[in-house]
């Protein structure tokens, strides 16, 4: 597949882990065109938690299904985060000024960002030093209705865009709660919390057994007024910086004093 150029304008690089029929993705495409050149490489079907999974068993391919001036719509087999590499490797001559996973149809607030795939391809960019957004909106249906949206992200997307000191290895987690008028926008850190995970046995027609994964989030810290899930709750968009370094720098102490080290 030949490089795609671009122009002076910014370049946006868009996926999603709900595949690349999915209304979110569409819809934040649009949202953006205003902003610089649209690339959407996205998933050819779901990919929801898949995290920062790669594929290394399986070809991956690319199929242009959309190109016009300024924007170029792309179908692949693979994960997310297969999207970020094969953009950055196969399809760019530069980098992206802004990465975008999403608008994911549901919620990746609290502990869910440790599965997503929207948030695996928000930490690959992450990872590659380009500001990197995931936006989610708290509604599973496919036809959810995405306006909204629309003035936040192009709002936080176009502010990503201007910044000139943006964190590196910071990516954003974006939540937005399923409501017709939002409250407002809240800067808070994930709430702590677990999943309950609860397998559902059902038999097929040839009378074997299989499962089906189901659960509930179970918040740890319910009247936190500092965390996603409390401000989700009342009707406000929630901003969670998230990093790529995983070190438990603050445990070095007492674990040393553990292992004796």
């Amino acid at each position: 597949m030949k490089k795609i150029t671009h122009s002076h304008r910014p370049l946006i690089l868009i996926t999603n882990d709900d595949g690349v029929q999915a209304k979110g993705l569409q819809q934040v495409a649009e949202f953006l065109k205003p902003l610089g050149d649209i690339v959407v490489v996205a998933p050819d079907g779901p990919r929801s938690g898949q995290s920062s999974a790669i594929t290394v068993t399986t070809p991956l391919r690319m199929k242009v299904l959309d190109e016009q001036e300024g924007f170029c719509l792309i179908r692949t087999n693979g994960t997310p985060v297969d999207c970020i590499k094969l953009s950055m490797n196969i399809l760019f001559d530069r980098h992206p000024d802004l990465i975008v996973s999403g608008i994911n149809h549901g919620s990746n607030s609290g502990v869910s960002v440790i599965y997503s795939g929207t948030m695996g391809a928000v930490f690959e960019g992450a990872l590659l030093h380009i500001p990197s957004i995931g936006f989610s909106l708290c509604n599973h249906q496919p036809d959810a209705d995405f306006n909204p949206c629309r003035d936040l992200v192009v709002d936080i997307c176009r502010k990503a865009l201007a910044s000139t000191d943006w964190p590196q290895g910071i990516g954003l987690n974006v939540n937005i709660p399923k409501t017709p008028q939002l409250n407002g926008v809240k800067m808070c850190r994930a709430a702590q919390g677990y999943w309950t995970e609860e397998y559902d046995c059902r038999v097929d027609p040839h009378g074997r057994e299989y499962y089906w994964l189901t659960g509930t989030f179970k918040n740890n810290e319910p009247d936190a007024d500092d965390t996603d899930e409390y401000w989700l709750d009342r009707g406000y968009v929630t901003i969670v910086p998230c990093s790529t370094d995983c070190s438990a720098v603050n445990t070095l102490p007492r674990l040393s004093s553990i292992l004796g080290l």
